[in-house]
């Protein structure tokens, strides 16, 4: 099987590609993955991405990451909170690194991109040993969402469909989702920083979505027509403001009748998959496996 390697495409009007992390032993199924970074940052080198990738196609997954059009940086000066911990970038810092990421679009740019990529990722399926049928669809934090608006595309274009999709601490709705009591219990123990607030998460979306037009829901699917959905595999950070999303999303799921797994990670914070060696991350790690492995047609 062929190294690590690198795919151009285009769609949207825009150039973008995939890294391609061919399986080392095949096993039949293929994964479209989709990093976060509020749809503004995260490059295919994050561990979000790239950890994804090598650990997925050593256990028979080829993984193709998609290094998806980034919005533009206009909210940028609004998401650091006043008291973040020294760990958090400054604006500043988050905007040098992301100097490099080239042009830049809003909705719908990055989300057609992505159903050009699935596309080509079950045209290609056969030269990497995957059954064009199992090339499954997923992402974190911002690529769920992605992810989730893709798999609606395609649904609504009545042709292949994401064997299942796998959305990992995702934000799914167009504002934060209240949190419960016990949510909000637990979220007064975690750094600042580490909270999307409803301030921070209006100007995120509407940075990537100005006027909040999105009619068919393929730019936040949370509270849309889900019917027709593939099976749905949710993984949410128990310290997470937005895993009321989730959760959320998996409530409305399961009324759509699409089957639904959602697991909780205990302990763990928004973003744990960058976190190398993060018990939860290895946790969700074989859980993606798992899932994106089994063919549910056959349940």
């Amino acid at each position: 099987m062929s190294e690590i390697h690198e795919v151009a495409l285009k769609a949207a009007g825009y150039d973008y590609a995939l890294r391609i992390y061919p399986a080392a032993e095949p096993n039949g199924s293929m994964l479209v993955w989709l990093h976060g970074g509020a749809f503004m940052f995260g490059t295919l080198d994050m561990p979000e991405a790239d950890q994804v990738g090598r650990r997925l196609s050593a256990a028979g997954i080829t993984v193709a990451s998609v290094d998806y059009t980034l919005a533009p940086l206009d909210a940028l000066d609004r998401l650091s909170p006043p008291d973040s911990d020294a760990d958090f970038p400054s604006p500043e810092q988050l905007r040098a690194e992301a100097d490099a990421a080239g042009p830049r679009a809003r909705f719908p740019v990055a989300s057609l991109q992505i159903v050009a990529a699935f596309d080509w990722a079950v045209d290609n399926a056969v030269r990497y040993g995957a059954d064009p049928a199992r090339v499954a669809l997923g992402g974190a934090s911002a690529g769920a969402n992605l992810s989730a608006g893709a798999a609606m595309r395609l649904r609504d274009r009545a042709t292949s469909l994401p064997s299942v999709l796998g959305l990992v601490y995702p934000s799914l709705h167009d504002g934060i989702v209240p949190a419960n009591d016990e949510l909000r219990a637990l979220l007064r123990d975690v750094p600042p920083a580490r909270i999307f607030t409803p301030e921070a998460r209006a100007a995120i979306n509407r940075n990537y979505l100005p006027d909040a037009g999105d009619p068919e829901g393929y730019a936040f699917p949370g509270g849309r027509n889900l019917v027709g959905l593939p099976p749905v595999l949710i993984v949410n950070a128990e310290l997470d403001s937005l895993r009321a999303s989730g959760e959320a999303f998996a409530a409305e799921l399961a009324t759509a009748s699409v089957d639904v797994h959602v697991v909780r990670q205990r302990g763990a914070m928004h973003g744990y998959l960058n976190e190398v060696g993060h018990p939860a991350a290895e946790r969700t790690l074989a859980l993606l496996t798992d899932a994106v492995t089994q063919d549910y047609r056959e349940r």
